[in-house]
């Protein structure tokens, strides 16, 4: 993936040293790194972790304790560690918001909520996060590649979201609590239209204001879902509902 070639090329090679090894403790900043990165590509992400931190405590003013931030929140972030992994961020961002690597900073704080994701009988807090930030990619930095698949999984959040919505809906529809269902259809029909929830939800509108007796709201319903849609199974359903009230 893009994002694991573009991470790894903030990267600086170190030659080793011909001198006699450093004890840990006194490892130059170049070497305290090196190891870091080691470990990194060893797939020990957390020595990578606290090796990458070192970097940034004992040599705070280096130019490589802003690199170290960054791959540290990477480390945090294959670890699976996302907590850890979005403070680092959030440090990087509020410290170097002019660094050439901030656009991966936003994009890769997005991932660390998309990886969070649960599923739609769920509370879906870290979906809605993880909308704010790939929203955020989008709107600072639209050229980039990061901006592009940012678009792409907000998409596939935007379908998750409606569906989280859809499930409440229907949970309401069995209990008969109309109104709740309703609102929660009319929230997927108003701010997710281009989901696959869509046809559904429109089909719940015309079911519930028939039940209710709102035969206009059910006919213009139907409309809709008739324009849209005139082969889905939805419609169909929706059209027999319709001429069972004339």
């Amino acid at each position: 993936m893009k994002r694991l070639a573009l991470i790894l090329g903030l990267v600086l090679t170190v030659s080793a040293c011909a001198s006699t090894p450093e004890e840990p403790e006194h490892l130059s900043v170049e070497r305290l790194y090196n190891r870091a990165y080691k470990s990194l590509n060893k797939t020990q992400y957390a020595k990578a972790a606290e090796n990458f931190e070192k970097v940034e405590l004992e040599h705070p003013y280096s130019k490589w304790a802003t690199k170290a931030k960054l791959m540290g929140a990477y480390a945090y972030y294959k670890d699976q560690k996302y907590d850890d992994a979005i403070m680092a961020l959030d440090r990087f961002i509020k410290y170097h918001p002019g660094n050439k690597d901030i656009a991966y900073a936003y994009y890769m704080k997005g991932l660390c909520y998309y990886e969070q994701i649960v599923g739609i009988e769920k509370d879906q807090e870290n979906t809605k996060l993880a909308m704010e930030s790939f929203n955020q990619v989008i709107v600072r930095f639209p050229d980039t590649d990061y901006a592009e698949d940012a678009g792409k999984k907000m998409n596939l959040i935007n379908d998750r979201l409606a569906g989280h919505e859809m499930e409440i809906g229907r949970f309401y529809l069995g209990q008969n609590n109309y109104l709740s269902a309703l609102n929660r259809f009319s929230v997927v029909v108003t701010n997710y239209q281009t989901t696959a929830h869509i046809e559904e939800a429109l089909y719940r509108q015309v079911e519930i204001y028939q039940i209710l007796g709102l035969s206009k709201e059910a006919t213009d319903a139907a409309k809709v879902l008739n324009y849209n849609y005139p082969k889905s199974k939805w419609n169909i359903r929706a059209q027999k509902i319709i001429k069972a009230q004339k």
